[in-house]
């Protein structure tokens, strides 16, 4: 997904540079009595909850993954860093590095803004309903959406994998302005998608490739008139569910679960408390999610597995068709209609890279990554949060692309 800067138009186009491999989706400030471990109930302040740092002493392995990430929160200038490192479904290391707010420490069990993570699931979720025949990916969508213009053009397939053509509202400079100067509102699905509307398509749908917000937005909506079921609940069923994914959910208002990590960002020019900015503009409603890092790491290896798929339908979710897809064209440019190759492209939901299937999420403070290797079934879950000078991009990424290093040196999860 692009990752959304907020302060000036020229670094929301170096968001859509980076398209292909950045999630945007958002949350603020006013809450501040949410936060503390303090105050969540059980032992030690966590609920009970099931999310703890690795038992010491720890082996030599987890020691590098723990040292490189200790450094990395150095370079990087970070206030927290959580991770989770699993392979074949068993711990390497967990742990919570920083501070969740002054004086508060980071904990694993912390809940965050997952953001494009549901777009994972959501591509799961829609391969699964085609393996039962109740819909197929070359459906097109005007029986469930008569008024999107191209509806009998545009398929299940181009909205779950960003070959439609629609532009991008959360590079739209109108709607940027209107999220920097009020990041509580809430938003509907009505309003976001007017904005792309308000454009020509960048091709034809289904001719090439470049990431909108908008496909999912219009994508939930289908699901839900296709099965009746609100997405949450939908994606409870599917996938959530079935993965044992205990502390993953939607969130209908700006409020997260507690124990709750809380996110820090400049976008706005000035460094501030981004935990509860409404997240309503970052998709439709019901897929809104928070997770911890623990539930991080099992979507990784559950989605990138192709766990809940057939065969035939995992190779789907790694190419639906896309690879080939995009470069610059005389009404696209190339920072736009980025160019899918076999090494780096985007599948049904997922982002594949070298191998590694991933999503990451950035937005307003919050970064995190989901990303599994199926050749060493070799999981990291990242998520951070910044300072006053962190730099920009998903840190993440940063973090995770030099575990990966260490632990699978010759599959560089090189995303950028």
């Amino acid at each position: 997904m692009t990752r959304t800067s907020l302060r000036t138009r020229s670094r929301a186009r170096r968001g859509t540079r980076r398209a292909l491999l950045c999630a945007a989706l958002l949350a603020l400030t006013a809450q501040t009595t949410a936060v503390a471990p303090a105050l969540a109930e059980g032992p030690g302040g966590h609920g009970g909850r099931d999310c703890t740092r690795t038992e010491r002493p720890l082996d030599g392995k987890a020691r590098r993954v723990l040292e490189i990430t200790r450094k990395a929160k150095k370079d990087l200038r970070l206030k927290s860093v959580e991770l989770r490192v699993t392979v074949d479904g068993r711990e390497v290391v967990t742990d919570a590095l920083g501070e969740s707010m002054t004086g508060v420490p980071a904990e694993p069990d912390m809940n965050f803004r997952a953001g494009s993570v549901a777009f994972a699931h959501i591509g799961t979720a829609l391969l699964q309903l085609v393996q039962e025949r109740k819909v197929s990916l070359d459906d097109t969508v005007e029986r469930w959406l008569p008024d999107l213009p191209k509806a009998d053009k545009i398929t299940l397939r181009m909205l779950a994998t960003n070959t439609t053509g629609l532009h991008d509202y959360v590079t739209d400079p109108d709607f940027l302005a209107e999220l920097v100067a009020h990041p509580f509102r809430a938003w509907t699905p009505k309003e976001l998608v007017a904005y792309p509307l308000r454009h020509s398509f960048w091709y034809e749908p289904g001719t090439s490739w470049s990431y909108s917000h908008a496909n999912y937005v219009l994508l939930i909506a289908v699901l839900e008139k296709i099965t009746g079921v609100r997405i949450d609940e939908f994606l409870k069923e599917r996938v959530s569910g079935p993965l044992g994914l205990r502390h993953t959910q939607n969130n209908f208002t700006p409020d997260i679960p507690r124990p709750v990590l809380h996110a820090f960002t400049s976008d706005r020019g000035f460094y501030e408390e981004s935990t509860f900015w409404n997240p309503s503009w970052t998709t439709a409603p019901g897929a809104v999610i928070t997770t911890d890092v623990c539930d991080l790491a099992r979507s990784a290896e559950g989605i990138g597995s192709g766990e809940l798929l057939s065969h035939r339908a995992y190779r789907t979710l790694l190419n639906p068709g896309t690879v080939g897809l995009g470069g610059g064209t005389r009404t696209c440019p190339a920072s736009i209609c980025l160019k899918q190759t076999p090494a780096k492209h985007f599948g049904l939901g997922v982002i594949v890279v070298n191998g590694w299937v991933l999503q990451n999420p950035s937005f307003s403070g919050y970064a995190a990554i989901q990303a599994y290797l199926p050749s060493d079934r070799l999981a990291i879950a990242v998520s951070t949060t910044k300072t006053a000078t962190t730099p920009d991009g998903n840190t993440a990424e940063v973090v995770a692309q030099r575990i990966a290093a260490e632990l699978a040196p010759g599959v560089p999860l090189s995303i950028v």
